[in-house]
Protein backbone atom coordinates (compact mmCIF):
# COMPACT_ATOMS: atom_id res chain seq x y z
CA UNK A 1 0.00 0.00 0.00
CA UNK A 2 1.39 3.73 -1.28
CA UNK A 3 0.83 5.75 2.26
CA UNK A 4 1.42 9.34 2.32
CA UNK A 5 3.70 10.87 5.49
CA UNK A 6 0.55 11.76 7.11
CA UNK A 7 -1.88 9.36 6.15
CA UNK A 8 -2.13 6.23 8.25
CA UNK A 9 -5.31 3.39 8.19
CA UNK A 10 -7.16 3.36 11.65
CA UNK A 11 -10.26 1.38 10.68
CA UNK A 12 -11.04 -1.63 12.81
CA UNK A 13 -14.16 -3.25 12.97
CA UNK A 14 -15.53 -5.75 15.16
CA UNK A 15 -17.09 -8.68 14.41
CA UNK A 16 -20.93 -7.31 15.50
CA UNK A 17 -20.04 -3.93 13.26
CA UNK A 18 -18.99 -6.56 10.29
CA UNK A 19 -22.21 -8.35 10.65
CA UNK A 20 -24.58 -5.47 11.17
CA UNK A 21 -22.62 -2.88 9.37
CA UNK A 22 -21.59 -3.85 5.88
CA UNK A 23 -21.04 0.45 5.19
CA UNK A 24 -18.44 0.24 7.88
CA UNK A 25 -16.44 -2.23 5.98
CA UNK A 26 -16.91 -1.65 1.94
CA UNK A 27 -17.53 2.53 2.26
CA UNK A 28 -14.77 3.54 4.65
CA UNK A 29 -11.83 4.99 3.05
CA UNK A 30 -8.65 5.64 5.76
CA UNK A 31 -8.52 7.91 7.62
CA UNK A 32 -6.35 11.09 6.29
CA UNK A 33 -4.21 14.04 8.62
CA UNK A 34 -3.86 15.36 4.52
CA UNK A 35 -1.27 18.00 5.28
CA UNK A 36 -1.93 21.89 4.60
CA UNK A 37 -0.38 24.83 4.41
CA UNK A 38 2.14 25.37 7.64
CA UNK A 39 0.40 29.22 8.42
CA UNK A 40 -2.88 30.03 8.59
CA UNK A 41 -3.36 32.78 6.81
CA UNK A 42 -6.63 35.14 5.90
CA UNK A 43 -5.26 35.92 2.61
CA UNK A 44 -8.25 34.35 0.34
CA UNK A 45 -7.56 33.20 -3.62
CA UNK A 46 -10.52 34.60 -5.67
CA UNK A 47 -12.59 32.88 -8.77
CA UNK A 48 -11.85 36.18 -10.39
CA UNK A 49 -8.50 34.53 -11.57
CA UNK A 50 -9.52 32.49 -14.61
CA UNK A 51 -7.81 29.33 -16.16
CA UNK A 52 -8.44 27.53 -19.04
CA UNK A 53 -8.85 24.23 -17.06
CA UNK A 54 -10.11 23.34 -13.49
CA UNK A 55 -9.92 19.91 -11.61
CA UNK A 56 -12.86 19.67 -9.01
CA UNK A 57 -10.80 17.29 -6.53
CA UNK A 58 -13.11 15.56 -3.71
CA UNK A 59 -11.32 13.11 -1.64
CA UNK A 60 -12.24 10.02 0.65
CA UNK A 61 -13.40 10.02 4.56
CA UNK A 62 -11.32 12.48 6.29
CA UNK A 63 -9.73 13.57 3.18
CA UNK A 64 -10.52 17.27 2.61
CA UNK A 65 -9.93 20.60 3.75
CA UNK A 66 -10.07 21.93 7.01
CA UNK A 67 -9.48 25.39 8.67
CA UNK A 68 -6.16 26.86 8.31
CA UNK A 69 -6.46 26.70 4.77
CA UNK A 70 -6.70 29.57 2.35
CA UNK A 71 -10.34 29.44 1.33
CA UNK A 72 -11.64 29.88 -2.23
CA UNK A 73 -13.91 32.48 -2.59
CA UNK A 74 -15.73 35.15 -4.83
CA UNK A 75 -14.89 38.00 -6.08
CA UNK A 76 -16.80 39.76 -3.95
CA UNK A 77 -15.40 37.95 -1.17
CA UNK A 78 -18.00 35.68 -0.03
CA UNK A 79 -16.12 32.02 0.82
CA UNK A 80 -16.31 28.88 -1.19
CA UNK A 81 -16.72 25.51 0.35
CA UNK A 82 -12.97 24.46 -1.47
CA UNK A 83 -9.02 25.35 -1.47
CA UNK A 84 -6.98 25.39 -4.09
CA UNK A 85 -4.46 22.32 -4.11
CA UNK A 86 -1.45 24.59 -3.44
CA UNK A 87 -3.23 25.68 -0.15
CA UNK A 88 -4.06 21.74 0.62
CA UNK A 89 -2.57 18.52 -0.38
CA UNK A 90 -3.96 14.87 -1.05
CA UNK A 91 -1.58 12.03 -0.52
CA UNK A 92 -4.08 10.30 -2.36
CA UNK A 93 -5.44 12.08 -5.83
CA UNK A 94 -2.71 14.82 -5.96
CA UNK A 95 -0.93 12.45 -8.50
CA UNK A 96 -4.03 12.52 -10.51
CA UNK A 97 -5.08 16.29 -10.14
CA UNK A 98 -1.66 18.03 -9.47
CA UNK A 99 -0.11 16.41 -13.01
CA UNK A 100 -1.61 18.59 -15.63
CA UNK A 101 1.17 21.64 -14.12
CA UNK A 102 3.99 18.84 -15.17
CA UNK A 103 3.02 18.58 -18.76
CA UNK A 104 3.06 21.59 -21.58
CA UNK A 105 0.56 23.41 -20.37
CA UNK A 106 0.93 26.75 -19.82
CA UNK A 107 1.58 28.31 -16.46
CA UNK A 108 -1.53 29.63 -14.43
CA UNK A 109 -3.98 27.82 -17.20
CA UNK A 110 -4.71 25.14 -14.89
CA UNK A 111 -6.05 24.51 -11.55
CA UNK A 112 -7.43 22.15 -9.13
CA UNK A 113 -9.50 22.81 -6.21
CA UNK A 114 -10.34 20.72 -3.18
CA UNK A 115 -13.97 20.42 -2.41
CA UNK A 116 -14.49 21.00 1.47
CA UNK A 117 -17.28 18.47 3.01
CA UNK A 118 -17.82 16.40 6.01
CA UNK A 119 -16.10 13.34 4.34
CA UNK A 120 -17.49 11.17 7.34
CA UNK A 121 -19.81 8.67 7.97
CA UNK A 122 -21.33 10.51 10.90
CA UNK A 123 -24.39 11.05 8.68
CA UNK A 124 -22.98 9.42 5.08
CA UNK A 125 -25.71 10.45 3.15
CA UNK A 126 -25.42 13.34 4.29
CA UNK A 127 -21.78 14.01 3.89
CA UNK A 128 -22.66 12.52 0.20
CA UNK A 129 -25.44 15.01 -0.75
CA UNK A 130 -23.45 18.08 0.98
CA UNK A 131 -20.04 17.49 -1.46
CA UNK A 132 -22.21 17.01 -4.52
CA UNK A 133 -24.00 20.37 -3.44
CA UNK A 134 -20.48 21.94 -2.75
CA UNK A 135 -18.93 20.68 -5.88
CA UNK A 136 -22.05 22.10 -7.61
CA UNK A 137 -21.60 25.75 -5.92
CA UNK A 138 -17.83 25.72 -6.80
CA UNK A 139 -18.65 25.28 -10.23
CA UNK A 140 -21.19 26.95 -10.81
CA UNK A 141 -19.15 29.95 -8.60
CA UNK A 142 -16.38 29.56 -11.26
CA UNK A 143 -18.37 29.89 -13.91
CA UNK A 144 -20.09 33.45 -13.27
CA UNK A 145 -16.64 34.85 -13.50
CA UNK A 146 -14.97 32.61 -15.85
CA UNK A 147 -17.64 31.15 -18.53
CA UNK A 148 -15.05 29.77 -21.00
CA UNK A 149 -13.82 27.55 -17.92
CA UNK A 150 -13.82 23.80 -18.57
CA UNK A 151 -14.19 21.51 -15.76
CA UNK A 152 -13.03 17.77 -14.67
CA UNK A 153 -14.43 15.86 -11.39
CA UNK A 154 -12.20 13.51 -9.47
CA UNK A 155 -13.28 11.96 -6.78
CA UNK A 156 -11.61 8.65 -4.35
CA UNK A 157 -13.55 6.34 -2.31
CA UNK A 158 -16.39 8.36 -0.59
CA UNK A 159 -15.47 11.11 -2.72
CA UNK A 160 -16.02 8.74 -5.36
CA UNK A 161 -19.74 8.72 -4.75
CA UNK A 162 -19.74 12.26 -4.43
CA UNK A 163 -18.46 12.54 -8.24
CA UNK A 164 -20.40 10.35 -9.61
CA UNK A 165 -23.84 11.92 -8.25
CA UNK A 166 -22.35 15.66 -8.91
CA UNK A 167 -21.54 14.26 -13.10
CA UNK A 168 -25.13 12.36 -12.98
CA UNK A 169 -26.69 15.75 -12.29
CA UNK A 170 -24.47 17.56 -14.57
CA UNK A 171 -24.53 15.27 -17.58
CA UNK A 172 -28.70 14.85 -16.68
CA UNK A 173 -29.75 18.28 -16.66
CA UNK A 174 -32.35 19.51 -18.93
CA UNK A 175 -31.66 23.25 -20.75
CA UNK A 176 -34.23 26.25 -19.76
CA UNK A 177 -36.07 27.72 -22.37
CA UNK A 178 -33.23 30.05 -23.03
CA UNK A 179 -30.78 27.48 -23.34
CA UNK A 180 -29.08 27.74 -20.25
CA UNK A 181 -28.44 25.27 -17.13
CA UNK A 182 -29.08 25.34 -13.59
CA UNK A 183 -25.61 23.71 -12.46
CA UNK A 184 -23.29 24.16 -16.00
CA UNK A 185 -23.30 23.73 -18.90
CA UNK A 186 -22.14 19.85 -19.44
CA UNK A 187 -19.99 20.67 -22.24
CA UNK A 188 -17.86 22.29 -19.92
CA UNK A 189 -17.23 19.01 -17.93
CA UNK A 190 -14.51 17.70 -20.59
CA UNK A 191 -13.49 14.60 -18.08
CA UNK A 192 -14.88 13.19 -14.61
CA UNK A 193 -12.50 10.32 -12.93
CA UNK A 194 -13.84 8.18 -9.79
CA UNK A 195 -11.48 5.69 -8.23
CA UNK A 196 -13.50 2.81 -6.14
CA UNK A 197 -17.35 3.86 -7.45
CA UNK A 198 -19.89 2.10 -5.31
CA UNK A 199 -22.30 3.07 -7.68
CA UNK A 200 -21.02 0.92 -10.44
CA UNK A 201 -22.97 -1.23 -12.41
CA UNK A 202 -22.18 -5.07 -12.72
CA UNK A 203 -20.67 -5.68 -16.15
CA UNK A 204 -19.44 -2.15 -16.50
CA UNK A 205 -16.18 -0.77 -18.41
CA UNK A 206 -13.85 1.25 -17.04
CA UNK A 207 -15.24 3.97 -19.66
CA UNK A 208 -19.09 3.99 -19.31
CA UNK A 209 -21.12 5.42 -22.55
CA UNK A 210 -17.47 5.42 -24.68
CA UNK A 211 -17.34 4.37 -28.08
CA UNK A 212 -15.15 1.38 -26.62
CA UNK A 213 -15.54 1.45 -22.59
CA UNK A 214 -13.06 -1.14 -21.99
CA UNK A 215 -10.22 0.58 -23.48
CA UNK A 216 -10.43 4.61 -23.45
CA UNK A 217 -12.42 7.16 -23.54
CA UNK A 218 -13.74 9.27 -26.15
CA UNK A 219 -11.16 11.50 -27.98
CA UNK A 220 -8.19 10.30 -26.07
CA UNK A 221 -6.26 7.52 -27.91
CA UNK A 222 -4.41 5.89 -25.17
CA UNK A 223 -5.45 2.44 -24.26
CA UNK A 224 -5.84 1.67 -20.57
CA UNK A 225 -6.14 -1.79 -20.73
CA UNK A 226 -5.84 -4.76 -23.50
CA UNK A 227 -9.13 -7.03 -23.41
CA UNK A 228 -12.88 -6.43 -22.78
CA UNK A 229 -13.26 -8.52 -19.57
CA UNK A 230 -15.39 -6.52 -16.89
CA UNK A 231 -14.06 -6.53 -13.15
CA UNK A 232 -16.64 -8.79 -11.49
CA UNK A 233 -19.08 -7.59 -9.09
CA UNK A 234 -20.78 -4.39 -8.41
CA UNK A 235 -20.81 -0.94 -6.68
CA UNK A 236 -21.93 -1.70 -2.92
CA UNK A 237 -24.72 0.70 -2.95
CA UNK A 238 -26.37 -0.53 -6.24
CA UNK A 239 -29.13 2.15 -5.34
CA UNK A 240 -26.68 5.20 -6.46
CA UNK A 241 -26.52 4.07 -9.70
CA UNK A 242 -27.14 5.69 -13.04
CA UNK A 243 -26.42 6.80 -16.06
CA UNK A 244 -24.06 9.70 -17.01
CA UNK A 245 -26.19 11.76 -20.03
CA UNK A 246 -24.51 13.95 -21.91
CA UNK A 247 -21.29 13.14 -20.16
CA UNK A 248 -21.19 9.44 -21.57
CA UNK A 249 -17.74 8.66 -23.23
CA UNK A 250 -16.19 11.45 -20.73
CA UNK A 251 -15.97 9.09 -17.62
CA UNK A 252 -13.07 7.29 -16.17
CA UNK A 253 -14.71 4.89 -13.01
CA UNK A 254 -11.58 2.56 -12.32
CA UNK A 255 -12.28 -0.72 -9.82
CA UNK A 256 -10.02 -3.15 -9.10
CA UNK A 257 -10.49 -6.83 -8.24
CA UNK A 258 -11.32 -6.83 -4.71
CA UNK A 259 -12.14 -3.77 -4.08
CA UNK A 260 -15.80 -4.51 -2.47
CA UNK A 261 -16.52 -0.45 -2.50
CA UNK A 262 -17.09 -1.40 -6.40
CA UNK A 263 -16.61 -4.96 -6.85
CA UNK A 264 -18.72 -6.30 -4.17
CA UNK A 265 -19.92 -9.92 -5.75
CA UNK A 266 -23.27 -10.14 -7.08
CA UNK A 267 -26.20 -12.16 -4.66
CA UNK A 268 -24.81 -10.40 -1.22
CA UNK A 269 -28.29 -8.93 -0.57
CA UNK A 270 -27.73 -8.96 3.13
CA UNK A 271 -24.88 -7.20 2.71
CA UNK A 272 -26.23 -4.76 0.87
CA UNK A 273 -29.13 -4.07 3.11
CA UNK A 274 -26.46 -3.63 5.78
CA UNK A 275 -24.61 -1.15 3.77
CA UNK A 276 -28.13 1.04 3.47
CA UNK A 277 -28.32 0.57 6.91
CA UNK A 278 -25.14 2.13 7.56
CA UNK A 279 -26.07 5.24 5.43
CA UNK A 280 -28.67 6.03 8.26
CA UNK A 281 -26.57 5.86 11.04
CA UNK A 282 -23.42 6.86 12.79
CA UNK A 283 -21.29 4.88 11.77
CA UNK A 284 -17.93 6.59 12.83
CA UNK A 285 -19.78 6.20 16.27
CA UNK A 286 -20.57 2.32 15.91
CA UNK A 287 -16.82 1.63 14.91
CA UNK A 288 -15.14 3.73 17.41
CA UNK A 289 -17.62 3.39 20.56
CA UNK A 290 -18.97 0.20 19.94
CA UNK A 291 -22.12 -1.01 20.85
CA UNK A 292 -23.36 1.54 23.75
CA UNK A 293 -26.74 2.67 24.78
CA UNK A 294 -26.32 5.78 22.70
CA UNK A 295 -24.65 3.36 19.24
CA UNK A 296 -27.65 0.55 20.04
CA UNK A 297 -30.70 3.17 20.12
CA UNK A 298 -29.00 5.04 16.89
CA UNK A 299 -29.27 1.52 15.39
CA UNK A 300 -32.39 0.60 16.76
CA UNK A 301 -34.14 3.42 15.13
CA UNK A 302 -32.48 2.90 12.02
CA UNK A 303 -33.91 -0.52 12.12
CA UNK A 304 -37.53 0.82 13.07
CA UNK A 305 -37.79 3.15 10.20
CA UNK A 306 -37.33 0.14 7.89
CA UNK A 307 -39.49 -2.18 9.21
CA UNK A 308 -42.25 0.27 9.27
CA UNK A 309 -41.54 1.29 6.38
CA UNK A 310 -41.79 -2.27 4.74
CA UNK A 311 -45.13 -3.45 6.17
CA UNK A 312 -46.28 -0.14 4.82
CA UNK A 313 -45.07 -0.48 1.67
CA UNK A 314 -46.30 -4.62 1.55
CA UNK A 315 -49.82 -2.81 2.78
CA UNK A 316 -49.96 -0.54 0.02
CA UNK A 317 -49.43 -3.84 -2.95
CA UNK A 318 -53.04 -5.11 -2.78
CA UNK A 319 -51.56 -8.20 -4.83
CA UNK A 320 -48.35 -8.24 -3.03
CA UNK A 321 -48.70 -12.21 -2.45
CA UNK A 322 -48.79 -12.70 -6.01
CA UNK A 323 -45.86 -11.38 -6.97
CA UNK A 324 -42.12 -12.47 -7.01
CA UNK A 325 -41.00 -9.99 -4.98
CA UNK A 326 -39.51 -11.22 -1.64
CA UNK A 327 -39.52 -9.33 2.14
CA UNK A 328 -35.79 -9.07 1.83
CA UNK A 329 -36.22 -7.25 -1.72
CA UNK A 330 -38.88 -4.81 0.31
CA UNK A 331 -36.27 -4.22 3.25
CA UNK A 332 -33.85 -3.14 0.80
CA UNK A 333 -35.60 -1.14 -0.82
CA UNK A 334 -37.19 0.85 2.13
CA UNK A 335 -34.01 0.71 3.13
CA UNK A 336 -32.40 3.58 0.59
CA UNK A 337 -32.22 6.13 2.44
CA UNK A 338 -33.94 8.43 -0.66
CA UNK A 339 -36.71 6.08 -0.14
CA UNK A 340 -40.38 7.81 -0.42
CA UNK A 341 -43.71 5.67 0.29
CA UNK A 342 -45.50 4.80 -2.43
CA UNK A 343 -42.83 3.33 -4.53
CA UNK A 344 -44.83 1.63 -7.11
CA UNK A 345 -43.68 -1.81 -8.07
CA UNK A 346 -44.63 -4.36 -10.43
CA UNK A 347 -45.99 -6.98 -9.35
CA UNK A 348 -45.87 -10.71 -11.05
CA UNK A 349 -48.91 -12.73 -10.93
CA UNK A 350 -48.58 -16.25 -9.60
CA UNK A 351 -50.30 -19.50 -10.60
CA UNK A 352 -52.61 -21.84 -9.00
CA UNK A 353 -52.84 -25.28 -10.34
CA UNK A 354 -51.59 -23.39 -13.77
CA UNK A 355 -54.21 -20.78 -13.95
CA UNK A 356 -53.90 -17.11 -13.06
CA UNK A 357 -55.54 -16.30 -10.32
CA UNK A 358 -56.04 -12.60 -9.14
CA UNK A 359 -56.27 -11.81 -5.30
CA UNK A 360 -59.49 -9.15 -4.79
CA UNK A 361 -58.39 -6.14 -2.58
CA UNK A 362 -57.56 -6.32 0.57
CA UNK A 363 -56.55 -9.87 0.43
CA UNK A 364 -53.33 -10.41 1.24
CA UNK A 365 -53.07 -13.67 3.03
CA UNK A 366 -54.71 -16.20 0.34
CA UNK A 367 -54.24 -19.55 1.44
CA UNK A 368 -53.89 -20.59 -2.47
CA UNK A 369 -50.97 -18.60 -2.15
CA UNK A 370 -49.32 -18.65 0.94
CA UNK A 371 -47.67 -21.83 0.08
CA UNK A 372 -45.94 -20.40 -2.73
CA UNK A 373 -44.93 -17.60 -1.22
CA UNK A 374 -43.04 -18.54 1.41
CA UNK A 375 -41.46 -21.05 -1.11
CA UNK A 376 -40.67 -17.91 -3.09
CA UNK A 377 -39.23 -15.79 0.67
CA UNK A 378 -36.94 -19.13 1.05
CA UNK A 379 -35.65 -19.77 -2.66
CA UNK A 380 -35.04 -16.03 -2.74
CA UNK A 381 -33.10 -15.82 -0.03
CA UNK A 382 -31.17 -18.08 -0.83
CA UNK A 383 -30.11 -17.37 -4.08
CA UNK A 384 -29.50 -13.49 -3.34
CA UNK A 385 -27.61 -14.58 -0.87
CA UNK A 386 -25.23 -17.34 -2.46
CA UNK A 387 -21.98 -15.33 -2.02
CA UNK A 388 -23.01 -13.38 1.79
CA UNK A 389 -20.74 -16.00 3.72
CA UNK A 390 -18.24 -16.39 1.29
CA UNK A 391 -17.68 -12.91 1.57
CA UNK A 392 -18.01 -12.43 5.16
CA UNK A 393 -15.40 -15.30 6.22
CA UNK A 394 -13.16 -14.23 3.59
CA UNK A 395 -11.62 -11.22 5.87
CA UNK A 396 -14.07 -8.23 4.13
CA UNK A 397 -11.97 -5.34 6.20
CA UNK A 398 -8.48 -6.92 4.89
CA UNK A 399 -9.42 -7.68 1.39
CA UNK A 400 -10.30 -4.11 0.89
CA UNK A 401 -8.70 -1.96 3.41
CA UNK A 402 -6.42 -4.65 4.99
CA UNK A 403 -2.67 -2.33 5.48
CA UNK A 404 -0.16 -3.53 2.45
CA UNK A 405 -2.80 -5.63 1.11
CA UNK A 406 -6.18 -4.13 0.54
CA UNK A 407 -7.32 -4.00 -3.05
CA UNK A 408 -8.94 -0.07 -2.28
CA UNK A 409 -5.58 1.37 -2.66
CA UNK A 410 -4.09 -0.76 -5.96
CA UNK A 411 -5.23 2.40 -7.80
CA UNK A 412 -2.03 3.41 -7.60
CA UNK A 413 -0.07 0.42 -8.00
CA UNK A 414 -1.88 -1.73 -10.40
CA UNK A 415 0.41 -1.64 -13.21
CA UNK A 416 0.82 -4.41 -15.47
CA UNK A 417 2.87 -4.47 -18.27
CA UNK A 418 3.19 -7.88 -19.09
CA UNK A 419 -0.22 -8.33 -19.43
CA UNK A 420 -1.49 -5.12 -21.23
CA UNK A 421 -2.02 -2.83 -19.44
CA UNK A 422 1.29 -0.34 -18.90
CA UNK A 423 -0.06 2.24 -16.24
CA UNK A 424 -1.40 2.32 -13.00
CA UNK A 425 -5.48 4.01 -13.11
CA UNK A 426 -4.10 7.19 -11.04
CA UNK A 427 -1.13 7.16 -13.68
CA UNK A 428 -3.59 7.36 -17.24
CA UNK A 429 -5.80 9.45 -15.18
CA UNK A 430 -3.37 11.98 -15.16
CA UNK A 431 -2.05 11.54 -18.62
CA UNK A 432 -5.49 11.90 -19.69
CA UNK A 433 -6.36 14.89 -17.16
CA UNK A 434 -2.94 16.25 -18.82
CA UNK A 435 -3.99 16.23 -22.43
CA UNK A 436 -7.49 17.54 -21.77
CA UNK A 437 -5.71 21.00 -20.17
CA UNK A 438 -3.59 21.02 -22.85
CA UNK A 439 -6.25 21.05 -25.28
CA UNK A 440 -8.15 23.52 -23.05
CA UNK A 441 -4.89 25.85 -22.92
CA UNK A 442 -4.87 25.47 -26.93
CA UNK A 443 -8.75 26.67 -27.29
CA UNK A 444 -9.36 22.84 -28.80
CA UNK A 445 -12.81 21.87 -29.85
CA UNK A 446 -14.07 19.62 -26.80
CA UNK A 447 -13.59 15.97 -28.57
CA UNK A 448 -17.64 14.83 -28.17
CA UNK A 449 -18.98 13.69 -30.99
CA UNK A 450 -22.63 15.07 -30.28
CA UNK A 451 -20.49 18.82 -30.48
CA UNK A 452 -18.35 17.19 -33.56
CA UNK A 453 -21.35 16.34 -35.41
CA UNK A 454 -23.31 19.48 -34.72
CA UNK A 455 -20.49 22.01 -35.97
CA UNK A 456 -19.63 19.34 -38.78
CA UNK A 457 -23.15 19.87 -40.01
CA UNK A 458 -23.01 23.68 -39.81
CA UNK A 459 -19.82 23.86 -41.43
CA UNK A 460 -20.98 21.82 -44.53
CA UNK A 461 -24.21 23.73 -44.66
CA UNK A 462 -22.87 26.87 -44.82
CA UNK A 463 -19.55 26.21 -47.48
CA UNK A 464 -21.42 23.89 -49.43
CA UNK A 465 -24.82 25.20 -49.73
CA UNK A 466 -24.39 28.43 -52.13
CA UNK A 467 -22.51 25.84 -54.36
CA UNK A 468 -25.35 23.68 -54.60
CA UNK A 469 -27.97 26.59 -54.94
CA UNK A 470 -26.21 28.50 -57.95
CA UNK A 471 -25.66 25.00 -59.90
CA UNK A 472 -29.53 24.55 -59.85
CA UNK A 473 -30.81 26.91 -61.77
CA UNK A 474 -28.74 26.62 -64.95
CA UNK A 475 -30.37 22.96 -65.63
CA UNK A 476 -33.86 24.42 -65.33
CA UNK A 477 -33.20 27.40 -67.27
CA UNK A 478 -31.73 25.09 -70.18
CA UNK A 479 -34.22 22.47 -70.29
CA UNK A 480 -37.47 24.84 -69.88
CA UNK A 481 -36.58 27.52 -72.68
CA UNK A 482 -37.80 25.75 -75.87
CA UNK A 483 -41.42 25.72 -73.77
CA UNK A 484 -41.58 28.39 -71.83
CA UNK A 485 -39.82 31.39 -73.59
CA UNK A 486 -40.55 33.25 -76.63
CA UNK A 487 -40.14 32.83 -80.17
CA UNK A 488 -37.66 35.27 -80.42
CA UNK A 489 -35.37 33.67 -77.48
CA UNK A 490 -35.97 29.97 -79.31
CA UNK A 491 -33.82 30.89 -82.15
CA UNK A 492 -31.06 31.34 -79.99
CA UNK A 493 -31.82 28.24 -78.09
CA UNK A 494 -29.58 25.53 -80.34
CA UNK A 495 -26.52 27.39 -79.64
CA UNK A 496 -27.13 27.54 -75.76
CA UNK A 497 -27.93 23.73 -74.72
CA UNK A 498 -24.47 22.22 -76.35
CA UNK A 499 -22.46 24.10 -73.82
CA UNK A 500 -24.96 23.52 -71.04
CA UNK A 501 -25.99 20.35 -71.20
CA UNK A 502 -22.22 18.96 -70.18
CA UNK A 503 -22.03 22.10 -67.43
CA UNK A 504 -23.99 20.16 -64.82
CA UNK A 505 -21.62 17.11 -65.25
CA UNK A 506 -18.56 18.79 -62.94
CA UNK A 507 -20.57 20.26 -60.81
CA UNK A 508 -23.03 17.64 -59.50
CA UNK A 509 -19.65 15.02 -58.72
CA UNK A 510 -17.98 17.07 -56.60
CA UNK A 511 -21.16 17.63 -54.24
CA UNK A 512 -22.19 14.48 -54.29
CA UNK A 513 -19.14 12.90 -53.47
CA UNK A 514 -16.26 15.28 -52.09
CA UNK A 515 -13.21 14.82 -51.67
CA UNK A 516 -11.27 15.77 -48.66
CA UNK A 517 -8.94 19.25 -50.03
CA UNK A 518 -9.69 21.78 -47.65
CA UNK A 519 -11.05 20.59 -43.57
CA UNK A 520 -13.17 22.73 -41.77
CA UNK A 521 -11.30 25.07 -39.64
CA UNK A 522 -11.26 24.12 -35.97
CA UNK A 523 -12.62 20.90 -36.35
CA UNK A 524 -11.47 17.70 -35.41
CA UNK A 525 -13.41 14.34 -36.68
CA UNK A 526 -14.67 11.80 -34.38
CA UNK A 527 -12.43 8.65 -34.47
CA UNK A 528 -13.80 6.45 -37.59
CA UNK A 529 -15.77 9.16 -38.91
CA UNK A 530 -15.17 11.20 -42.47
CA UNK A 531 -13.31 14.27 -42.09
CA UNK A 532 -14.97 17.12 -41.93
CA UNK A 533 -14.07 18.92 -45.35
CA UNK A 534 -14.81 20.99 -48.52
CA UNK A 535 -13.64 21.32 -52.31
CA UNK A 536 -13.06 24.80 -52.37
CA UNK A 537 -11.77 25.22 -55.70
CA UNK A 538 -13.78 22.60 -58.00
CA UNK A 539 -17.02 24.41 -57.05
CA UNK A 540 -16.79 27.70 -58.18
CA UNK A 541 -15.46 26.87 -61.32
CA UNK A 542 -18.43 24.30 -62.48
CA UNK A 543 -20.71 27.40 -61.05
CA UNK A 544 -18.73 30.56 -63.63
CA UNK A 545 -20.24 28.30 -67.31
CA UNK A 546 -23.46 27.45 -66.06
CA UNK A 547 -24.36 31.17 -64.72
CA UNK A 548 -22.76 32.70 -68.11
CA UNK A 549 -24.65 30.36 -70.71
CA UNK A 550 -28.32 31.35 -69.92
CA UNK A 551 -27.67 35.18 -68.88
CA UNK A 552 -26.28 36.82 -72.26
CA UNK A 553 -27.49 34.70 -75.28
CA UNK A 554 -31.40 34.68 -74.01
CA UNK A 555 -31.86 38.04 -72.83
CA UNK A 556 -30.74 40.20 -75.51
CA UNK A 557 -32.13 39.27 -78.60
CA UNK A 558 -35.68 39.87 -76.89
CA UNK A 559 -35.90 43.49 -76.79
Amino acid sequence: MIVGKSKRVRVALSAFAIGALGAGVVMAAPWSTSSTTTEASIELVSTATCYDMVSIAIGGRGDTPREGVKWLTTPDGERLPAAMSGDYSSDWIDQAVRAPNNGNVVPDSYAAVYVEYPADLSSYENAVQTGVTNSQTIMKSITASCPKTRFAIVGYSEGADVARRTAMEVGNQVAAADGTYGIVDPSQVVGVVIFADAGRVSGEGPFPGAENPFSNPDGFDTKYQNGNTAIPGQGALPGTSGGFGALDGRVASFCSDGDLTCALPENTSLIHLAANVGRQVNADALQNEQLTPATGADLALALGRIAVNAFNDIASQPNWMQSDETFLDVLIKVSEPNYKPGTVTTPVSAKVDGEQEPIETGQMVDLAYLPQKIFREITGFIASNQNTVPVIMNDPYGLTLGPGSGHHFDYWRDADAANGKPMTSVQYAAAWLTQLAEEANRGEPIKSAAVQEKAGRAAVETIVAPATTSATPTPTATTTAPVTTSPVVTTTVPVVPAPAAEAPAPASEPVATPECTVRVEGETPVEGAPPVCVTTTETPAAVAPETAVPTTTAAVPAP
